[in-house]
């Protein structure tokens, strides 16, 4: 293929994501919908582009996409709301979560005649909404506070739970061993593990931007440290999406440890820095999400609609009867929520990247059992957002008509609000700072401590023979010497 077609090609999917995100502005529907009809269109309807040779990136583009997603989210929430409605949104999450997964495994289960494992498997898959999804629907929907932040929240949980909850079924198919005690030990592992981790990690690095803000390039470095975060975790056995959400609520709230700075604690103080911190990320998620989604256009297998309609019909119904008990179930760890918060939260549960992910995932890790499920998960991911949009309609209509000017000064609020979330002074650019730059080097090394003491822990979950030889001759040193 002529290197000026793919460059042109490139160049017109940006565009044309572009302007589907300026659609998405105005007729509610996502974006997503129209990436992956144009990856059909590019795929299995005229065959313009061979899928197969783009068909290994799908898994390290929708991670990538993940990442930034979360440390966005991260990054945009402010702690104090946040611990008021953690309680809320984690049960919604979790019970909306295991109610999909036990619909969706009775569904295919009863349909197909899959074994109880393999139906676990596709219903933690289809399982949990998707926060790529949610985020963005969110930024351009006029709606409360509390019910932002919960479902933020609850589709950030999600992505974690169905990323743990997949990784411990896979790992169970393999290697027998106790259900009950596999979900203790992972939940310790990938979860405490993952937050200690991330919250140190993003003190001692919101104190390391006093000097480095005033550099060229630190958002890149900070994209980075996320990047690296997140790879450490994975090795580490925890789970790196925790990190990365954790480390960038971290860095959005906690400027560093000074006492001449915590005055200025979740004050929601504006800054420049944190701004361009924001939008860095939120443009390279939206590169790579553009990518992602027309790619599973473009391996869509379309004859899935023909060939399992009744499926698709039932696994949708099953979703949306968990989502609805999931809110009468949660809706009393709620705060300031009422009737039509709890209608935008009912249709808010739309599937996207996590759900092909981990649906690709599942599929590599079972061979030919699964394989229908990347079909059914791109099913699910249309019809669910097509959900999105009717609510996104419903939502609008119950809104109260206001003059211009007031919702042109609604809007510059809600601007200026956004931009004044909870910033750390460390991301400010304050000239006084300078007077003590030399303590940057003490946060380096604590750093580099932090680092060599995960490098340690992840040489001691290694086999033996897989360990480097220096290292294993130096820990043998130490075991011996005590």
């Amino acid at each position: 293929m002529p290197a000026a077609f793919i460059l042109g090609l490139i160049g017109g999917l940006l565009i044309l994501a572009f302007i589907a995100n300026r659609i998405f502005k105005l007729t509610r529907i996502p974006d997503i919908i129209l990436l992956m009809a144009l990856g059909v269109v590019l795929g299995p309807a005229t065959h313009l582009v061979d899928a197969q040779r783009f068909s290994s990136a799908t898994n390290l583009l929708g991670t990538i996409a993940i990442i930034l997603v979360l440390f966005e989210g991260g990054l945009e929430l402010d702690l104090r709301e946040t611990l008021r409605h953690f309680r809320g949104s984690l049960l919604l999450a979790i019970i909306a979560y295991v109610l999909s997964t036990g619909l969706v495994t009775l569904i295919v289960c009863k349909g197909l005649g899959l074994s109880l494992t393999g139906g676990l498997l596709v219903g933690a898959a289809l399982g949990c909404t998707s926060s790529t999804v949610v985020l963005p629907v969110l930024q351009q929907m006029q709606t409360d506070e509390p019910v932002r932040i919960t479902l933020m929240l609850e589709a950030s949980w999600g992505d974690v739970l169905a990323v743990l909850i997949v990784g411990l079924l896979i790992s169970m198919r393999t290697h027998s061993g106790s259900i009950a005690g596999g979900v203790l030990r992972g939940v310790f592992t990938q979860v405490v593990v993952a937050t200690l981790f991330s919250v140190a990690v993003g003190v001692l690095w919101s104190r390391l931007l006093r000097v480095l803000s005033e550099q060229r390039f630190w958002q890149v470095l900070t994209f980075s440290i996320v990047l690296v975060l997140y790879a450490g975790m994975e090795a580490l056995g925890a789970n790196g999406l925790i990190a990365v959400l954790m480390f960038g609520l971290t860095l959005a709230n906690f400027p560093g440890i000074d006492p001449d700075v915590l005055g200025g604690l979740g004050l929601g103080l504006g800054s420049q820095s944190h701004q361009s911190l924001l939008t860095f990320h939120s443009e390279l998620a939206f590169l790579v999400r553009t990518f992602f989604f027309v790619l599973i256009g473009l391996i869509a297998d379309i004859g899935m609609f023909r060939r399992h309609p009744l499926l698709m019909a039932g696994t949708l119904g099953a979703l949306f009867l968990a989502r609805w008990i999931s809110i009468q179930m949660s809706r009393w760890a709620w705060h300031d929520i009422g009737t039509a918060g709890r209608d935008v939260i009912l249709w808010m549960l739309p599937r996207g990247l996590i759900t092909v992910v981990l649906a690709i995932e599942v599929t590599d890790a079972t061979g030919k059992e699964l394989s229908f499920l990347p079909g059914l998960a791109f099913a699910i991911i249309l019809a669910t957002n097509l959900l999105v949009v009717f609510g996104s309609w419903r939502a609008r209509r119950r809104q109260p008509a206001m003059p211009v000017a007031t919702t042109l000064n609604l809007n510059s609020s809600s601007e200026a609000a956004l931009s004044s979330q909870s910033v750390p002074e460390s991301l400010h650019t304050n000239p006084q700072t300078n007077k003590v730059s030399h303590r940057w080097i003490l946060d380096a090394a604590l750093l580099l401590l932090l680092a060599f003491g995960g490098m340690l822990l992840w040489v001691g979950n290694q086999p033996a023979q897989k360990r480097p030889m220096i290292l294993e001759h130096w820990m043998q040193a130490l075991r011996e010497r005590h």
